[in-house]
């Protein structure tokens, strides 16, 4: 009786961990549903049909609210992701002619600081180190692109 308990409750937490944790791989599933099968076939083989027949059910009863536990909304909700990303920033938006400081160096992309807000950018041309000041030159697509200011060009 020992191994039939042992078979039953190592098929639940494969199935369990098929449909939580690695879903899609497959192998903890089937493993899991041969351990109930196994547990079924020893208890009808070695215990007897009436106790074959109560394994059988309590397998299925099983399944059953385990299914039933991992598929209920709440479950996933403990589980999903919930952090927003909000990237509208119309007062903090970078436009053409800005200038800023870089923070990272630009090889060629990187982060850049323009009017308190940082964003990722691209050289336009070679490497630039941190610190610099950039001026805006073109943007394509949210993606801006940035030259290094000569220091004659300075505000």
């Amino acid at each position: 009786m020992g191994l039939v308990l042992t078979l039953i409750l190592v098929g639940i937490i494969l199935l369990i961990a098929e449909l939580l944790l690695i879903p899609g791989v497959g192998v903890a599933g089937v493993f899991g549903i041969v351990s109930l099968c196994g547990a079924s076939y020893y208890s009808f083989a070695f215990l007897g049909g009436l106790q074959g027949a109560i394994v059988t059910l309590v397998d299925i009863a099983l399944i059953s609210v385990a299914v039933y536990f991992a598929l209920r909304a709440k479950t996933w909700k403990k589980l999903e992701l919930k952090t927003v990303i909000d990237n509208t920033k119309e007062d903090n938006e970078v436009c053409l002619g800005d200038r800023g400081r870089t923070i990272t160096r630009l090889a060629p992309m990187g982060k850049a600081r323009f009017n308190g807000f940082s964003c990722e950018v691209t050289a336009v041309e070679g490497m630039i180190d941190p610190g610099l000041e950039v001026e805006v030159v073109h943007i394509e697509n949210n993606k801006i692109y940035v030259k290094t200011v000569m220091p004659d060009e300075a505000f």
